[in-house]
């Protein structure tokens, strides 16, 4: 799995797709 860098622009669609293949 990738590192997410929340410094090179995360966003909130970024951490719901995360979400959705986590969950």
């Amino acid at each position: 799995m990738k590192k997410i860098n929340l410094k090179k622009g995360f966003t909130l669609i970024e951490l719901l797709v995360v979400v959705a293949i986590i969950g």
